[in-house]
């Protein structure tokens, strides 16, 4: 069934890790109907936690899509996962939502997870409500979990609901507009009294909601400050463009389990949430096809493209230019996603979501046209990747099996990179946390059959001497026929114009031939790839060839190259050789409340702080610059410093001489890699 394109709403579901979004999902789907048991996280069997390593951890790792149809119109329900390692999961789903609803537990109250699911709806400029789940469990305290969202968000936080409470278990729900109760059991709801001592919290909340409404409208402000209520078709009237415009926050509640609530919020969906928009404007669906892949779900057997029509209609067997890469893009079937189930459809209104498999060049954030109207909407913007391992085989051998196992899964993960470091001779992977890549690596054992281990990334130093120093290298070898003789004396010196190697020559009387030179200089170059202290590359190195001598007969190109890295092995070791550590710009922004930990971790890495602001949120941004080696571990340990609520970036900035002792650790490690080798 194609629905239009104002009976359809796209939610995504946002918050912290284990509050509850999978279930209210569930929840949703089985008050709509759409399926006919209640799936649990912990028995593995909910429809937006499909995958493997999802079942086996108990907690969302991607994005799921579902749809529920409900009151006349399509509710398209995106999970997304809680933990800060899959972020890049919630920017997928916020492409194509048309509104967030953000999950926080009655248990826990306001957390991280809320926090940064507000500042993502507020990049995106999406519309936003609040789900407060679990109120049936112990120690659940909608009140207080409230209270804190209207401190921490202001005025805009409006309670729409507000649940009953019998003895110590919460068992209905009031309607704050209409000030009518209704009790659940065993799904079905009763309308019954508001208990007497809810009435003063209920009257209070109703007061909150009509001084959030009259915000949004001079006529309503008016007639509240003067009357300090307003008529509940009077806050229906302004609720719709209110949340539209993102200055009502409307607040709900429930239990996934029980079903308390869970009717009132897909009223609301239905009913108040906006149809979809795209640049913040609502989709009126006439002109030529367009839509914007959001995900890519990959796996041995092949790919699907998960979609959002943003313009016309998207039929099963036609066909889309990619605006990226101009190229042609056959659509085959074309389906509605049910978490792993596929539920083929002929075509797709404007405004829905929907999949197609088997595209050839398509990658997530790119967008597909009529040829009538070829232009690229949005893409998907990720953040960095921060957190960085060496990736090998268990088994020797398997390389390229690593290799196309990774790409396959950047297909679907756009958040992580490969790269093979030729000078560390590590293939390195870089993602969000320590999390991500371990569940990469449980995806290459489970998808694709091969088993990988984790170790840190080792750090590109650099070699570079200090002094000037001339040295001698001479070849000579007789064994019959022909022999070998080269004779060079090298000037061996630093230099600050070029990281490359300077060569010169500076050779009076013909006592090395020029011809010889090249085979001179060449033997250099081939030396500096391995400075004598650890093996790094040597760097800002000038070598002028001054004297030497020939054999008419003996002296060849391969005995002057051969003469030129024993000079090189002589000189370098007396020329105050030292080893040189990369330096990076450390840019990390922080709530004010952690800036001691943060200096003070900041001094253990060696850091030099270069200067401090102040962002847009009030957040603390320090400027740092530190050593490379120092920052393995910093994405783990400044999510944990900060709960979760800090971030980063560190961009490399130039070389810099390390301390004696850290330089011995550096040479001591290098001889331990190359015994091992």
């Amino acid at each position: 069934m194609s629905y239009a394109t104002e009976n359809i709403r796209n939610i995504a579901l946002l918050g912290h890790g284990s509050n509850g979004k999978t279930s209210l999902a569930e929840s949703m789907l089985y008050t709509a109907g759409a399926i006919d048991r209640l799936g649990k996280v912990t028995d593995g069997n909910t429809v937006g936690d499909f995958d493997a390593e999802e079942i086996r951890r108990k907690i969302s790792i991607s994005a799921a899509t579902m749809f529920a149809e409900y009151g006349k119109k399509k509710i398209n329900i995106i999970d997304t996962p809680g933990f800060f390692d899959f972020a890049g999961e919630v920017v997928e789903a916020l492409r194509v939502a048309d509104t967030g609803v953000i999950v926080v537990s009655a248990k826990d109250g306001l957390n991280v997870g809320a926090e940064k699911s507000w500042k993502y709806l507020t990049k995106a400029n999406k519309p936003r409500a609040f789900y407060i789940s679990k109120i049936d469990e112990d120690h659940a305290d909608f009140d207080r979990t409230f209270d804190q969202l209207r401190e921490k968000f202001g005025a805009s936080v409006c309670p729409l609901v507000a649940p009953i409470k019998t003895g110590d278990k919460y068992t209905g729900i009031v309607d704050i507009i209409t000030k009518k109760a209704y009790e659940v059991n065993g799904g079905k709801r009763t309308e019954v009294a508001i208990p007497a001592d809810m009435q003063d919290r209920i009257d209070e909340l109703f007061t909150d909601l009509c001084d959030s409404v009259s915000m949004t409208d001079e006529a309503l402000m008016e007639k509240f400050l003067d009357t300090m209520e307003l008529a509940p078709e009077e806050i229906r009237g302004a609720l719709g463009g209110g949340i539209a415009s993102g200055d009502i926050c409307p607040v709900y509640c429930g239990s996934a389990m029980t079903g308390i609530g869970t009717t009132v919020l897909m009223d609301a969906i239905v009913d108040l949430f906006p149809a979809p928009m795209e640049d913040g404007e609502l989709l009126k669906g006439d002109g030529a096809a367009k839509a914007i892949v959001y995900k890519t779900i990959s796996d041995q057997f092949g790919k699907f493209s998960l979609f959002k029509v943003i313009s016309g209609t998207v039929k099963a067997d036609s066909v889309l230019v990619n605006a990226r890469t101009g190229a042609n893009e056959k659509i085959g079937k074309i389906y509605n996603m049910q978490g792993k189930k596929n539920i083929e459809v002929s075509e797709l209104a404007c405004g829905d979501i929907g999949a197609v498999a088997k595209l050839a060049a398509t990658q997530t954030g790119d967008t597909l046209c009529d040829a009538k109207d070829v232009s690229a909407a949005a893409g998907i913007e990720f953040a960095p990747p921060c957190y960085s391992m060496a990736i090998s085989p268990k088994v020797k051998g398997q390389e390229d099996k690593v290799a196309a196992g990774l790409k396959r899964l950047a297909e679907e993960d756009p958040t992580f990179s490969i790269e093979n470091n030729a000078e560390t001779k590590q293939m390195v992977i870089s993602g969000a946390g320590d999390i991500h890549l371990d569940v990469l690596c449980s995806k290459l054992k489970n998808k694709f059959g091969v088993e990988v281990e984790l170790t840190p990334a080792r750090v590109p130093y650099r070699e570079k001497i200090r002094k000037t120093y001339k040295a001698h290298g001479r070849h000579k070898k007789q064994s019959g026929g022909h022999g070998q003789f080269g004779d060079v004396w090298i000037e061996f010196g630093p230099q600050d114009e070029s990281e490359e190697m300077i060569f010169a020559e500076n050779v009076f009387g013909g006592s090395v031939p020029k011809n010889f030179f090249p085979a001179v200089e060449k033997g250099l170059r081939d030396c500096v790839s391995k400075g004598v202290l650890a093996g790094y590359p040597v760097v800002y190195l000038k070598a002028t060839l001054y004297d030497g001598s020939y054999h008419p007969v003996d002296s060849s190109e391969m005995a002057f190259k051969t003469a030129a890295s024993l000079a090189y092995k002589e000189g370098l070791p007396n020329a105050s050789p030292v080893i040189l550590e990369p330096i990076g710009l450390l840019t990390v922004t922080i709530p004010d409340s952690n800036m001691g930990d943060i200096m003070s971790d900041l001094s253990k890495r060696r850091g030099s702080p270069m200067g401090m602001s102040v962002d847009a949120d009030g957040n603390q941004v320090v400027e740092a610059e530190v050593p490379m080696g120092e920052m393995g571990s910093y994405a783990i340990d400044l999510r944990s410093m900060t709960q979760g609520r800090g971030s980063f970036t560190f961009k490399f900035v130039r070389y810099d001489e390390a301390p004696a002792i850290v330089q011995q650790k550096i040479i001591e490690e290098a001889k331990a890699l190359q015994e091992e080798e």
